[in-house]
Protein backbone atom coordinates (compact mmCIF):
# COMPACT_ATOMS: atom_id res chain seq x y z
CA UNK A 1 0.00 0.00 0.00
CA UNK A 2 1.55 2.91 -1.13
CA UNK A 3 2.03 5.89 1.95
CA UNK A 4 -0.76 8.08 0.74
CA UNK A 5 -3.23 5.72 1.35
CA UNK A 6 -2.02 4.62 4.86
CA UNK A 7 -1.98 8.20 5.86
CA UNK A 8 -5.75 8.99 3.85
CA UNK A 9 -7.10 6.19 6.31
CA UNK A 10 -5.51 7.56 9.15
CA UNK A 11 -6.91 11.28 8.27
CA UNK A 12 -10.91 12.60 8.17
CA UNK A 13 -10.80 14.83 5.33
CA UNK A 14 -14.37 17.25 5.72
CA UNK A 15 -15.86 17.73 2.67
CA UNK A 16 -16.61 21.48 1.30
CA UNK A 17 -20.65 20.79 0.82
CA UNK A 18 -20.66 21.95 4.77
CA UNK A 19 -18.74 24.98 4.08
CA UNK A 20 -21.06 28.34 3.40
CA UNK A 21 -22.53 27.23 7.47
CA UNK A 22 -19.09 26.17 8.81
CA UNK A 23 -18.27 28.74 12.06
CA UNK A 24 -15.56 30.81 10.75
CA UNK A 25 -13.19 29.41 13.69
CA UNK A 26 -13.72 25.75 11.53
CA UNK A 27 -12.18 27.38 8.82
CA UNK A 28 -7.82 27.34 9.37
CA UNK A 29 -6.15 27.83 6.18
CA UNK A 30 -3.31 25.40 5.48
CA UNK A 31 -0.17 27.43 4.91
CA UNK A 32 2.36 26.73 2.14
CA UNK A 33 6.06 27.74 2.07
CA UNK A 34 7.08 29.53 -1.04
CA UNK A 35 7.76 26.30 -2.72
CA UNK A 36 4.08 24.97 -2.06
CA UNK A 37 5.57 22.59 0.68
CA UNK A 38 3.50 22.81 4.08
CA UNK A 39 5.77 25.30 6.52
CA UNK A 40 5.31 22.10 9.01
CA UNK A 41 3.31 18.89 9.10
CA UNK A 42 3.36 18.09 12.53
CA UNK A 43 2.36 19.97 13.85
CA UNK A 44 0.08 21.11 10.50
CA UNK A 45 1.19 24.75 9.87
CA UNK A 46 -2.87 26.03 10.20
CA UNK A 47 -3.49 29.79 10.66
CA UNK A 48 -6.80 31.44 11.36
CA UNK A 49 -9.35 32.95 8.81
CA UNK A 50 -8.66 35.98 10.13
CA UNK A 51 -4.48 36.27 10.34
CA UNK A 52 -5.20 34.74 6.66
CA UNK A 53 -7.44 37.35 5.31
CA UNK A 54 -4.92 39.99 6.74
CA UNK A 55 -2.09 38.27 5.06
CA UNK A 56 -3.47 38.65 1.80
CA UNK A 57 -4.94 42.15 2.45
CA UNK A 58 -1.00 42.77 3.46
CA UNK A 59 0.05 40.66 -0.21
CA UNK A 60 2.33 38.63 1.77
CA UNK A 61 0.55 34.89 0.25
CA UNK A 62 -1.40 33.80 -2.51
CA UNK A 63 -4.58 32.07 -1.99
CA UNK A 64 -4.63 28.36 -3.80
CA UNK A 65 -7.82 27.03 -2.80
CA UNK A 66 -10.78 28.57 -0.87
CA UNK A 67 -13.66 27.51 1.26
CA UNK A 68 -17.39 27.74 -0.06
CA UNK A 69 -17.77 30.68 3.01
CA UNK A 70 -17.30 34.60 2.37
CA UNK A 71 -17.07 37.31 5.11
CA UNK A 72 -17.99 40.46 4.64
CA UNK A 73 -17.41 44.21 5.22
CA UNK A 74 -19.65 47.07 4.06
CA UNK A 75 -17.20 47.41 1.08
CA UNK A 76 -16.48 43.84 -0.41
CA UNK A 77 -16.78 40.31 -0.34
CA UNK A 78 -14.18 37.68 -0.22
CA UNK A 79 -14.27 33.90 0.14
CA UNK A 80 -12.39 32.65 3.49
CA UNK A 81 -9.11 30.95 2.25
CA UNK A 82 -8.55 27.22 2.72
CA UNK A 83 -4.58 26.77 1.32
CA UNK A 84 -2.42 29.60 0.95
CA UNK A 85 1.60 30.15 0.00
CA UNK A 86 3.53 32.27 1.07
CA UNK A 87 5.37 34.56 -1.49
CA UNK A 88 8.70 35.03 0.37
CA UNK A 89 10.81 31.56 1.02
CA UNK A 90 11.12 30.42 4.60
CA UNK A 91 13.92 28.89 5.23
CA UNK A 92 13.69 26.00 7.45
CA UNK A 93 16.07 25.08 10.90
CA UNK A 94 18.57 22.31 10.10
CA UNK A 95 17.80 20.87 13.49
CA UNK A 96 14.84 20.45 15.66
CA UNK A 97 14.33 22.05 19.26
CA UNK A 98 14.97 19.23 21.68
CA UNK A 99 12.18 19.06 23.48
CA UNK A 100 9.75 15.61 25.18
CA UNK A 101 7.25 16.13 22.25
CA UNK A 102 10.18 16.10 20.08
CA UNK A 103 11.67 12.92 21.28
CA UNK A 104 8.30 11.11 20.90
CA UNK A 105 7.87 12.00 17.35
CA UNK A 106 11.81 10.60 16.19
CA UNK A 107 10.28 7.62 17.98
CA UNK A 108 7.11 7.60 16.33
CA UNK A 109 5.08 7.75 19.66
CA UNK A 110 6.27 4.30 21.03
CA UNK A 111 8.14 2.31 23.65
CA UNK A 112 12.29 1.52 21.87
CA UNK A 113 12.26 -0.94 24.33
CA UNK A 114 8.74 -2.86 24.12
CA UNK A 115 7.20 -0.80 21.43
CA UNK A 116 4.26 -0.43 23.37
CA UNK A 117 2.40 3.17 22.75
CA UNK A 118 1.09 3.46 26.54
CA UNK A 119 2.16 5.56 29.13
CA UNK A 120 5.29 7.00 27.53
CA UNK A 121 8.21 8.58 29.05
CA UNK A 122 11.47 8.89 28.69
CA UNK A 123 14.62 6.93 29.37
CA UNK A 124 18.92 7.95 29.35
CA UNK A 125 20.64 4.80 28.05
CA UNK A 126 23.70 5.85 29.55
CA UNK A 127 21.87 6.84 33.03
CA UNK A 128 22.88 10.41 34.51
CA UNK A 129 24.67 8.37 37.63
CA UNK A 130 27.16 6.63 35.39
CA UNK A 131 27.53 10.33 33.59
CA UNK A 132 24.79 10.12 30.74
CA UNK A 133 23.99 13.46 29.25
CA UNK A 134 20.47 14.67 28.73
CA UNK A 135 21.39 14.46 24.61
CA UNK A 136 19.55 13.63 21.20
CA UNK A 137 21.69 10.39 21.72
CA UNK A 138 21.15 9.51 24.65
CA UNK A 139 17.56 10.03 25.48
CA UNK A 140 14.88 7.45 24.51
CA UNK A 141 11.06 7.03 24.68
CA UNK A 142 10.05 4.55 27.01
CA UNK A 143 6.73 3.25 28.66
CA UNK A 144 6.68 3.35 32.11
CA UNK A 145 7.25 -0.45 32.98
CA UNK A 146 10.18 -0.42 30.85
CA UNK A 147 11.58 2.51 32.21
CA UNK A 148 10.69 1.03 35.83
CA UNK A 149 12.47 -2.68 34.96
CA UNK A 150 15.79 -0.75 33.47
CA UNK A 151 16.18 1.54 36.31
CA UNK A 152 19.48 3.10 36.72
CA UNK A 153 21.20 -0.02 34.53
CA UNK A 154 22.68 0.72 31.54
CA UNK A 155 20.89 -1.43 28.72
CA UNK A 156 23.67 -3.91 28.50
CA UNK A 157 23.24 -4.61 32.15
CA UNK A 158 19.39 -4.80 32.30
CA UNK A 159 19.55 -7.14 29.25
CA UNK A 160 17.25 -4.67 27.07
CA UNK A 161 18.59 -3.27 23.89
CA UNK A 162 17.23 -0.59 21.99
CA UNK A 163 14.97 -1.34 19.28
CA UNK A 164 16.54 1.84 17.32
CA UNK A 165 19.83 3.72 18.18
CA UNK A 166 18.97 7.07 19.38
CA UNK A 167 20.45 10.07 17.07
CA UNK A 168 19.82 13.56 16.93
CA UNK A 169 16.71 13.75 13.91
CA UNK A 170 17.34 16.63 11.49
CA UNK A 171 14.14 18.81 10.78
CA UNK A 172 13.36 17.08 7.62
CA UNK A 173 13.33 13.57 9.28
CA UNK A 174 11.21 14.89 11.88
CA UNK A 175 8.50 15.96 9.37
CA UNK A 176 8.61 12.97 7.57
CA UNK A 177 7.67 11.25 10.68
CA UNK A 178 4.77 13.69 11.44
CA UNK A 179 3.14 12.29 8.30
CA UNK A 180 2.30 9.50 9.84
CA UNK A 181 0.04 11.41 12.60
CA UNK A 182 -2.41 13.82 10.47
CA UNK A 183 -4.68 15.94 12.76
CA UNK A 184 -8.34 15.01 13.61
CA UNK A 185 -8.62 17.94 11.30
CA UNK A 186 -8.45 18.38 7.54
CA UNK A 187 -10.49 20.09 4.57
CA UNK A 188 -10.35 18.34 1.25
CA UNK A 189 -9.09 21.22 -0.69
CA UNK A 190 -6.14 20.53 1.58
CA UNK A 191 -5.10 16.74 -0.24
CA UNK A 192 -3.60 17.60 -3.07
CA UNK A 193 -1.04 20.03 -1.38
CA UNK A 194 -0.37 17.95 1.58
CA UNK A 195 0.75 14.78 -0.69
CA UNK A 196 1.62 16.47 -3.54
CA UNK A 197 5.40 14.88 -3.32
CA UNK A 198 4.56 11.29 -2.13
CA UNK A 199 5.96 8.60 -4.31
CA UNK A 200 4.05 7.37 -7.09
CA UNK A 201 3.74 3.56 -7.09
CA UNK A 202 5.93 2.08 -10.44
Amino acid sequence: MLRSELIERAARFRSADGDPSRNLADCPALVLNADYTPLSYYPLSLWPWQTAIKALVLERVDVLESYDREVHSPSWTMQVPSVIALRQFVKPSQFPAFTRFNVFLRDRFSCQYCGSPRHLTFDHVVPRRLGGRTSWENILTACAPCNMKKGGLTPKQARMSPLVKPIRPTSWQLQERGRAFPPNYLHETWRDWLYWDVELEA
